[in-house]
């Protein structure tokens, strides 16, 4: 628990603070729910602004209507060049995506590398105007009467690097902020505001598409503009700059060498008590003896601890950020990396092509428009808030992120199998099992992305290093190549879509099968491990029987 420093340096504080002094001084806990509340809007708002392409798919080719005019000057008829008859439409939909998806993973490496030397708020800020801009000039294709597929092209190249800055920047935020002990229900709630951001985005666009395609991305690109400038305004990044001295939940350089020494100075006073039939004088030696040994002891691991922070502080003893490389080989980092590729590749299929896929796919023999189509995808959305907070909490309470994520993947298996078989039969079943694919979907998804980047980015590396500030790098790793995927699944879609639903549904299965593979090793040594420490029921009833 953190201590409020005596002489808090106020001017550290963000500038909003300094134009409500009310705002000042008050508990870390005060600060820990507005660091909450500003990151959760923060990041809400980035996917917020991602839905528009989704919700506007259907517009822009509207294939029913694309034979009568292939001009694209009236939006009814779809947009050129995205309204092109047979396959071409839906492929340049999905170079559309992949334009930003590629830029947005590679840019993850950079972002990570940078949030790891620079003020976050400062990095953050400029990544939400920015990306509200790229967004707000797709949307002004509409009214410049654009038909070009460079413009489009370029327009999300750019977005795609500036959104890539939101990520690495609020989970590094909010790792710095709160402990181990509840970081997946803490997370998991808080990584609520991805499918949260999906919703509100998607009605937000779908509300103003009747006015035209063009301000389903203003509206967006204007709101998080505003959410960028609260966090400007607010966003306290550690709690360091509001004058607390915390011990550091996630600083734990040399922890196993702390309790070695504590280890050796209770072995070695207990062995000074249990000598209770030596004489007087033979216990005066060896207490004697026991304190050379114990000061030997304190010297050597002070000086291994001094050695091991020197190594990680500059000049001024500021503790500094990992390597890029040397992040990749933290222990954990590489399999949920390759699993999140897999794992995001299935949950931005669904961000970019569910609206699509509803409007053209019956429920009930009934065609939905595409404002229905784009609202009833947010129950997919849904599902995702509950899968994320139901995978944090349990991960919390049986001590396994691993686990917890490949039962995950697996439920969802079945899950994408019924909701393509029997979705179509009627809206209330459609709605009930875009629901719990929506769960199932997202809840590894959510929890790599959060809790276990964080667990992975505060660890001790190989060489004995454990820093917080490894913490934006290591997320940028994981999400970033999980963004690989998920640049690819949109991609592929626009092209096997063209050969029927099922194809891609094959290919998402394929996907999570594979997903769970990369984790396989990791749950089976976390199954291994609570089963010796006997901390799972169903051991500790085996063994009483």
């Amino acid at each position: 628990m953190g201590t409020l420093n005596p002489n808090p340096q106020s001017n550290q504080l963000p500038p909003g603070y300094n134009l409500l002094p009310i705002l000042q001084s008050k508990t870390i806990g005060f600060y820990r729910i507005t660091v909450l509340i500003l990151t959760f809007c923060s990041y809400a708002s980035f996917h917020a602004s991602r839905k528009p392409p989704s919700i506007v798919k259907s517009v822009l080719t509207n294939p029913l209507n694309n034979s009568t005019s292939n001009s694209g000057s009236d939006s009814s008829n779809g947009w050129a060049p995205f309204n092109e008859g047979g396959e071409r439409g839906t492929h340049r939909l999905g170079e559309l995506d992949l334009a930003f998806l590629s830029t947005y993973s590679i840019g993850m490496y950079f972002a990570g590398h940078i949030g790891d030397r620079i003020d976050l708020r400062y990095f953050l800020t400029f990544g939400m105007i920015f990306s509200g801009f790229s967004t707000i000039f797709f949307g002004l294709g509409y009214w410049w009467n654009i038909h070009s597929l460079g413009f489009f092209l370029i327009v999300q190249i750019v977005s795609g690097l500036f959104q890539s800055i939101g990520w690495p920047c609020v989970v590094s935020v909010v790792g710095n902020w709160f402990g181990k002990s509840k970081r997946g229900l803490i997370m998991g709630i808080w990584n609520s505001q991805m499918p949260i951001g999906n919703i509100l985005g998607s009605v937000l666009a779908s509300s103003v598409l009747e006015f035209g395609w063009g301000w389903s991305f203003v509206v967006p690109g204007v709101f998080i503009i505003l959410v960028g400038g609260l966090v400007f305004l607010f966003l306290v990044v550690s709690p360091e700059v509001a004058g607390f001295e915390c011990p550091g939940d996630g600083m734990e350089i040399e922890l196993n060498k702390y309790e070695q020494i504590q280890n050796e100075r209770t072995s070695i006073s207990s062995s000074i008590v249990l000598q209770e039939e030596n004489s007087e004088k033979e216990k005066e030696v060896q207490c004697a003896e026991a304190n050379v040994e114990l000061h030997k002891v304190d010297e050597e691991n002070e000086a291994g601890l001094l050695h091991a922070e020197s190594q990680y502080s500059d000049s001024d003893g500021v503790v500094g950020a990992v390597g890029f490389l040397e992040a990749w080989r933290l222990p954990g980092v590489a399999p949920y990396s390759f699993c999140l590729f897999f794992s995001k590749l299935v949950a931005y299929t669904f961000l970019y092509w569910l609206p699509f896929y509803i409007n053209h796919t019956s429920v009930a023999g009934v065609h939905l428009s595409h404002k229905m189509a784009g609202i009833l995808s947010t129950i997919f959305d849904l599902g995702g808030v509950v899968g994320g907070i139901s995978a944090g909490y349990i991960s919390d309470k049986i001590e396994a992120r691993a686990v917890t994520s490949v039962m995950f993947l697996l439920f969802s298996i079945p899950a994408l199998i019924l909701y393509r078989i029997y979705g179509s039969i009627s809206m209330s079943t459609n709605i009930c099992l875009m629901f719990i694919s929506g769960l199932f979907v997202n809840g590894p998804y959510s929890l790599i992305t959060t809790a276990v980047s964080a667990d992975l980015g505060t660890q001790s590396s190989s060489n004995g290093k454990g820093n917080s500030r490894a913490l934006a790098t290591v997320t940028a790793i994981i999400d970033g190549t999980g963004s690989v995927g998920a640049a690819l699944g949109p991609l592929l879609t626009g092209y096997i879509s063209t050969r029927g639903w099922n194809s891609v549904f094959v290919m998402l299965i394929l996907s999570i099968l594979l997903a769970g593979l990369f984790l396989f090793q990791l749950a089976k040594a976390e199954v291994i491990s609570k089963m010796n420490e006997r901390k799972w029921l169903w051991n500790r009833i085996t063994t009483t029987q």
